[in-house]
């Protein structure tokens, strides 16, 4: 076992064959470090067990090497899957990462946001939907000259670096797969309001159907509110109709899980009777019985690139990159499972 206590900067150094100098300028995130040697000398300190001296790497960088993490996101699984990989990468970066819910009072959530800044002095903060979208917050932040990314937002896509993907074409894909499967009668639950991932994923679920010469009665959209008690409620009424639907798209797999419960609950055969689907590709979609078929969100990339973008230091003189290098958009993918399946013509 590597011996913790004794293994310096300059051992890595030697080990790896560069000047401590350069050991330096990887650890803290250099864009400058060709990645070969970025690899040769992350190699080198993971086997060595080599870990950075906090108080010196403040004292000689300025920064205080904590980064903050704002959220309220009603999706349990999204928000846990994408703080655990967030968790990760910051250690690996060298960072903290101190995590915040925001307050139901606005007022509150400022304060602690000022807390963030003026007590912990975080070197940067990220922004999860719907507060990615927040004004007051990003006044505050902006007036503090903290950068910060945003993860989905739905405006003002020049102010800051942001990560997405492409939401309305998934949820496109995601709805002409089940068409192509022998569905007609396709109903959906819309998302949060307060988030535009919501509107982008039931607008690509409705230019599936148009583009299909598909028309569905307006009892066939729920709205919901990304829980999983959003998703019981839309189920129920869907469920409950006297000519119900043969597939369900839940805008998120939490409410997708929900409806399956429902259907399960009415002695429904999933995916015979009705075919459910999701969205995030969450722990939930692959726990429930069946399992869920979905969009698979690239959450795990989106928060380690979220911590790669604060720790470059790259974005903090906007004036210095182009509106297209702030937007980040990763691949989705459409993941078939049991909850879904090819059918005759119903």
């Amino acid at each position: 076992m590597a011996d913790l206590k004794r293994a310096r900067i300059k051992d890595v150094a030697e080990q790896a064959g560069v000047s401590m100098m350069t050991v330096s300028r990887v650890l803290n995130q250099d864009a400058k470090v060709s990645p070969k040697t970025r690899d040769k000398v992350m190699a080198v300190v993971e086997k060595m067990g080599y870990r950075p001296n906090v108080s010196a790497r403040r004292l000689a960088s300025g920064k205080s090497f904590f980064l903050g993490l704002l959220y309220d996101n009603p999706s349990d699984a999204y928000i846990s899957q994408f703080l655990l990989s967030a968790l990760h990468s910051s250690r690996n970066a060298g960072y903290h990462l101190i995590v915040e819910k925001a307050n139901d009072q606005i007022d509150k959530t400022i304060t602690s946001v000022k807390e963030l800044i003026e007590v912990t002095q975080v070197d940067g903060m990220i922004l999860l939907p719907p507060l990615c979208d927040n004004q007051a917050i990003i006044d505050v932040l902006t007036h503090a000259a903290i950068p910060f990314v945003r993860v989905a937002p739905d405006t003002q896509l020049a102010l800051s670096p942001y990560i997405c993907m492409d939401d309305y074409q998934a949820s496109f894909e995601l709805t002409e797969m089940l068409i192509k499967q022998g569905h007609k009668k396709i109903a959906h639950i819309i998302g949060d309001t307060k988030q535009g991932v919501s509107r982008l994923r039931y607008q690509g679920y409705l230019d599936a159907l148009r583009s299909n010469q598909i028309v569905v009665p307006p009892e066939y959209v729920e709205q919901g509110s990304f829980t999983y008690q959003s998703g019981m409620n839309a189920g129920q009424n869907l469920l409950s109709l006297a000519d119900r639907p043969t597939a369900i798209f839940a805008a998120n797999d939490d409410m997708a899980a929900a409806v399956i419960s429902i259907a399960q609950v009415k002695g429904l055969d999933i995916p015979n009777d009705v075919a459910i689907v999701g969205f995030d590709d969450t722990q939930v979609a692959k726990i429930v019985w069946p399992n869920i078929s979905t969009v698979r969100q690239p959450i795990d990339e989106m928060a380690q690139m979220a911590i790669s973008i604060l720790a470059s230091t790259k974005f903090e003189k906007l004036n210095d990159v182009s509106v297209s290098e702030l937007r980040h958009v990763l691949d989705f993918q459409i993941i078939e499972r049991g909850s879904s399946q090819l059918i005759s013509a119903k």
